[in-house]
């Protein structure tokens, strides 16, 4: 009998090896969804700081999802926050929603916010399920008919 894959979520250091590969398929999908738009990612130096929690999803030790929890003094913006195309449709993106947002409670934070690309509706779809509603730029962010923030409070 086959035994079924085991996922976990960690804590992990974006700048190891084995999470190389999946922070550059996340790059590579978002190059292929928005190919002309000036669409800058955070770049994986930028996930190391104090104030930022990245998180993996791993099936059998085999990163296949991440997402980065980066407090500001008001609010905790969520990053990065990708799955592999093999994994989708598991359920995999909620449950890592529902892991960064365990590990804003942890912090004591309550205010949860993201920004997202039009072209990635299943991302809308999975937020606005969870219960986050569209809301002004925030942060970094600036008006763009390519880009929707939003936003939760965990109180």
């Amino acid at each position: 009998m086959l035994k079924p894959p085991v996922l976990q979520f960690h804590v992990d250091d974006p700048t190891a090896a084995d999470i190389g590969p999946l922070i550059r398929q996340l790059d590579g999908y978002l190059t292929e969804l928005y190919p002309t738009s000036n669409i800058h990612p955070v770049s994986v130096d930028e996930l190391t700081p104090p104030n930022v929690t990245f998180l993996t999803a791993r099936v059998d030790g085999t990163p296949v999802a991440c997402g980065a929890c980066v407090r500001h003094a008001d609010y905790v913006e969520v990053k990065r926050m990708y799955v592999l195309p093999a994994c989708r449709g598991l359920g995999l993106g909620k449950q890592l929603l529902e892991a960064l947002e365990r590990e804003v409670r942890r912090t004591g934070n309550t205010m949860i916010r993201l920004e997202t690309g039009t072209a990635q509706t299943e991302a809308l779809e999975l937020y606005e399920r969870a219960g986050y509603r569209r809301c002004p730029p925030f942060g970094d962010h600036r008006a763009n008919p390519r880009s929707i923030c939003m936003e939760k409070s965990l109180a």
